[in-house]
């Protein structure tokens, strides 16, 4: 019943994913979420951590784009800061931002992972189209109200599931 809302990896934070399995698997592009996923949700400036993250990436040779519901301003900021392209108000999970992001990083499904911190929206989007999806736990701070909500009944689906720590990840716990 809940299948199509489950990831396919979970992990505690983006800096535990594995971004070489991701690439030795054929991922040659990361769509993520940008609030409560990279950053925390109102923050103004992304931490040197995460310019260090995004670095790495595109030096294995990832292509980044953020996909956020929030609207063009902060979404563009980060952009900005970050130097990916992004889409803002994306309206997520209707499948048709994801194929704009796609476009944008040139991947196809089979070659993207969707990464984001919310079942109803960034997981179940990327299900929809066959992309590998990856849950990450939310950056600690202030969340929007509506979220506050959300993330109750993700509890009942996420039931029993824990994310991998990063020692679980390298080993092949997922």
């Amino acid at each position: 019943m809940f299948a199509r809302f489950l990831p396919t990896d979970y992990v505690t934070s983006i800096y535990h994913i594995d971004l070489r399995h991701l690439w030795d698997s054929g991922v040659r592009g990361l769509v993520t979420d940008l609030d409560n996923t990279l950053v925390a949700w109102g923050a103004l400036t992304a931490p040197e951590k995460l310019v260090a993250w995004l670095d790495h990436a595109r030096e294995l040779g990832f292509a980044v784009c953020i996909l956020s519901n929030n609207h063009e301003e902060r979404v563009a900021r980060f952009a900005a800061q970050l130097g990916i392209p992004a889409l803002a108000r994306a309206r997520k999970p209707r499948t048709g931002a994801y194929h704009k992001a796609m476009a944008l990083i040139g991947t196809t499904p089979a070659q993207t992972a969707m990464i984001g911190d919310q079942l109803f929206t960034d997981v179940w989007g990327g299900n929809r189209l066959g992309i590998r999806t990856i849950l990450v736990t939310p950056v600690p701070g202030q969340q929007h109200g509506g979220t506050t909500m959300i993330r109750r009944v993700e509890r009942v689906v996420l039931r029993g599931r824990k994310p991998l720590a990063i020692d679980e990840y390298f080993t092949g716990g997922h």
